[in-house]
């Protein structure tokens, strides 16, 4: 370091990397840095009031997700990695020379290496008006909180701009309730992306989904209104009227800091870098949407990615042959626009010299789509996709890797008419193709990593990240990796376990084709051995699904997992839970006084759930049958608490109450419960319905999500919570209510009849081949002429209904099970429990040595 003047400078620290920024592409450089060189000293300053959060998935803040559940990291993650940072810390000044930042607070840091990852900025139009109090952008979680408190006074929103992040944004206006605007100053949505005819076919799903959209509008001036709080004048004499308007016309690279202080910018903004990410300064990096690489700004989080990744790259080897160069990136995406799939690849307009097209349109189904070859036809230069992007990672491998076309180009986007179109299997790619854009993951990384002993799935995301960020390249990932360990002898197996060699679903075909009832005709025909607490439960799911007998009758009784035996949830004392079924979570006072009446009898401690319900815990096995005795002849019946079944079906008030209700959503829950309680399947399923887009019974987190408009009734499947949440896909819209009980009994039955053991709805559908666009042409166009068949096989199990309670009390054989001992009517007197906020808890083993311990009644 060169001798200074200003000692109080040359005092200060000096970390060997400090990263201006923590957006999406900061944070991966940050991880990528420690992963490579686990001692050096990294800090980072981020100028918002929290760490790293995923900016591609904002939306989902208005459909239930927090900014935790967005978050990316923590300040635990950092500081286990040892990585120091500072939020609100707004960098102000570069001192080049001496290598040191000030932030507008004053404090200072120095550095060895500088990282700018300051990321973009929203773009404005300067429009007459546009700084008033309800005119917002759509960038940060600030912003989000914003839209919504302003949503919340406001009854129209209208977002500016119609490319990709302005139809993000107007899906969250929807999310809030607001009728919604989308106000485009070109002929056609996202023209960036697609091409006249496909940006046609976008416009039509999306004013299909309620939101209005408006092309080749030049806003003149914003002022008030006269119906709503605010008016946009429009070039041609047209007007709008609406209480909030959000900006989102584009970004602009956040290069203020770059300017000031003399780095090279573009002429139009940016900051300049070379193949290294490197500034014009040999001591500072640029990486993300603020740089600008060879005239170009990459608004995409992939190639920020490969920035962070070259950026890491030369700091670590310098100028050495293996270190890794930034040279541009594939600018094809695939992504879901308020449930409309839209797909661009590469030379998605035909500006090659010489290239020719191919389109195929449904315009029964809003489908688009088109390739771009080349004047021999034998290389696929782009294509565009809009309303099914089944077709996209194969037409990308096309593109990226130059394979050969086949003898007729068309196939590859043409339906099936009984020939399958030419298949692209994981042996066809080469070496380099790019399986996981996200993480830069080729095929031979996988390949590596499986040489390397990571011998299944999960260890090969583990290793190579793989599909661990939008999570697009998850079948393509799964393909190679089976081919893969396939060549190698490994055998893929989908055995349910070592007593049969067959996957659930083709022990659930053996049942139902050879008409199977017991586990002894089962295991004795197709299995070997005596069967296991894997496969043994899983047929009794099996035959529960198929003949829907009552599960603890004695051919069935062995087969049952603890909480089936008891038809209860075992808790961590050795007590149960009750759970009464409340259909839609619509209750008599006389029902609840009766829940309130055993609970008081037994001490049971009472919650109510989030599934609209009331639980009853610490229920003594033997006290059960009088527990639901009462319960039954008060009118309930089981909730399945304890069973891979339907669970509960959520709903809001609907029409009926509410003053936002369009439909009634309270009665739609409890039709839907009816039918499908006791719908034994490979895992518990929810349900829930909205009386209107505003959500407030949460249906898009849902297996079966069901949403009312004003001509009936908005589908989504495949949602769910717990430890790995997924957000539903809008399946079809505005259904009358037959429609959509027919859709749901195929889509359930389908489910129950091709499932995993143990499978959520979400993974089952990630793991078709083409997904969504494939469940809905097998629901909706009966693709596999199996509709009749799965409708037959619901109302099979609606016909068959019974409460397995009421069954189980009134059969006295059923009833001897519900003893604590086989051979005395002793309790356990190691289930104890403690008073706590008014109610029972179990005991702790330091408070069982306790005398303050409630007795049962």
């Amino acid at each position: 370091m060169a001798e200074l003047n200003d000692t109080s400078i040359q005092t200060i620290p000096k970390d060997d990397v400090l990263v201006i920024g923590n957006g999406m592409v900061g944070h991966h450089f940050v991880d990528q840095l420690r992963a490579q060189h686990p001692e050096c000293s990294i800090r980072v300053l981020s100028g918002e009031p929290r760490l790293a959060y995923d900016r591609v998935h904002l939306s989902e803040f208005f459909s239930g997700k927090t900014a935790d559940d967005l978050a990316m990291t923590s300040a635990e993650y950092y500081q286990d990695l040892k990585i120091s940072f500072h939020i609100d810390a707004w960098v102000q000044e570069i001192n080049k020379e001496a290598k040191v930042v000030t932030t507008r607070d004053g404090q200072k840091y120095a550095y060895q290496k500088l990282v700018l990852a300051t990321g973009s900025y929203p773009f404005v139009p300067p429009i007459p008006g546009n700084q008033q109090e309800h005119c917002l952008v759509y960038r940060t979680i600030e912003d989000l909180e914003a839209i919504q408190a302003s949503a919340n006074v406001s009854k129209v929103g209208v977002v500016v701009g119609g490319g990709l992040l302005g139809l993000e944004a107007a899906n969250a206006i929807k999310e809030t309730g607001l009728e919604t605007h989308v106000v485009e100053f070109a002929p056609q949505l996202m023209a960036v992306q697609l091409d006249a005819p496909g940006g046609r076919v976008l416009r039509d799903k999306i004013n299909e989904l309620g939101v209005k959209v408006h092309t080749q509008k030049a806003t003149t001036e914003i002022v008030p209104g006269e119906d709503c709080r605010y008016r946009m004048n429009f070039a041609d004499g047209s007007h709008l009227e609406t209480d909030m308007i959000l900006f989102s016309a584009g970004i602009r690279p956040s290069d203020a800091l770059a300017r000031e202080f003399d780095l090279s910018v573009g002429e139009r903004g940016g900051i300049e870098i070379n193949n290294f990410c490197l500034t014009s300064d040999p001591s500072i990096y640029a990486v993300g949407e603020c740089a600008l690489w060879q005239q170009r700004i990459f608004g995409l989080v992939a190639p920020g990615y490969t920035m962070a990744r070259a950026a890491v790259s030369h700091i670590l080897h310098g100028d050495s042959p293996d270190t890794l160069a930034f040279e541009g990136a594939d600018m094809s995406t695939k992504l879901k626009l308020m449930g409309v799939e839209v797909g661009s690849i590469g030379d998605a307009h035909s500006n090659t010299e010489g290239a020719l097209s191919y389109t195929y349109e449904n315009q029964a189904l809003g489908v688009y789509k088109k390739i771009v070859v080349d004047a021999e036809q034998t290389t696929l230069l782009g294509a565009v996709l809009v309303g099914d992007t089944s077709d996209y990672d194969t037409l990308l491998q096309y593109a990226l890797n130059g394979i050969s076309l086949p003898e007729f180009p068309e196939s590859l986007i043409l339906p099936s008419t009984g020939d399958s179109a030419p298949g692209l299997g994981a042996d066809a790619l080469p070496m380099t193709a790019t399986v996981c854009s996200c993480h830069n993951v080729s095929k031979g990384d996988v390949i590596a990593a499986i040489d390397e002993g990571n011998c299944d799935l999960g260890s090969v995301k583990s290793c190579t990240k793989a599909s661990s960020g939008c999570g697009g390249c998850a079948a393509l990932l799964k393909n190679v990796v089976d081919s893969e360990l396939e060549k190698r002898g490994v055998e893929v197996k989908k055995d349910i376990c070592e007593h049969f060699a067959h996957s659930r679903q083709e022990l659930f075909h053996i049942v139902k084709v050879e008409g199977i009832r017991t586990f002894e005709q089962l295991i004795g025909k197709h299995g070997n051995g005596l069967g296991c607490e894997v496969c043994k439960p899983a047929a009794a799911s099996i035959f529960a699904s198929v003949y829907n007998e009552f599960v603890l009758d004695k051919s069935h009784i062995g087969l049952q997992d603890t909480n089936d035996t008891y038809l209860g949830n075992m808790q961590k004392d050795g007590t149960y839970s009750v759970v009464p079924r409340v259909p839609g979570g619509e209750i008599t006072p006389e029902k609840l006084i009766l829940l309130g009446e055993v609970a008081r009898d037994y001490a049971l401690y009472t919650k109510i759930t989030g599934g609209q319900r009331v639980d009853l815990f610490g229920a003594r096995v033997e006290d059960l049958p009088d527990i639901w005795q009462r319960l039954v002849d008060g009118g309930f019946e089981t909730g399945h608490a304890y069973a891979k079944a339907l669970r509960t079906v959520k709903s809001c008030v609907g029409s009926t109450w509410c003053r936002y209700g369009v439909q009634d959503s309270v009665g739609q829950a409890i039709d839907l419960e009816n039918r499908y309680k006791g719908l034994r399947a490979p895992h518990k399923i929810k349900f829930a319905v909205s009386g209107c887009t505003r959500e407030c019974a949460e249906a898009q987190s849902k297996d079966i999500g069901v949403i009312a408009t004003d001509n009936g009734w908005n589908l989504y499947v495949c949602g769910n919570g717990g430890m790995k949440p997924r957000h539903a896909d809008l399946f079809a819209t505005d259904l009358d209510s037959e429609t959509l009980v027919k859709y749901i009994d195929r889509i359930l039955s389908f489910y129950v009849k091709t499932a995993d053991r143990l499978q959520r709805t979400s993974v089952w559908m990630d793991n078709m081949e083409g997904g969504l666009a494939y469940l809905q042409d097998v629901i909706i166009n009966d693709s596999l002429g199996i509709a009749a068949e799965l409708e037959a096989q619901m109302e099979t199990v609606v016909d068959t209904y019974q409460c397995e309670w009421k069954t189980a009390i009134e059969d006295p054989e059923s009833r001897k099970r519900f003893r604590q001992f086989v051979n005395s009517k002793n309790q356990d007197d190691n289930i104890t429990f403690v008073q706590e906020r008014g109610q029972i808890r179990p005991a702790t083993e330091a408070e069982k040595k306790s005398i303050n311990v409630v007795e049962l009644a």
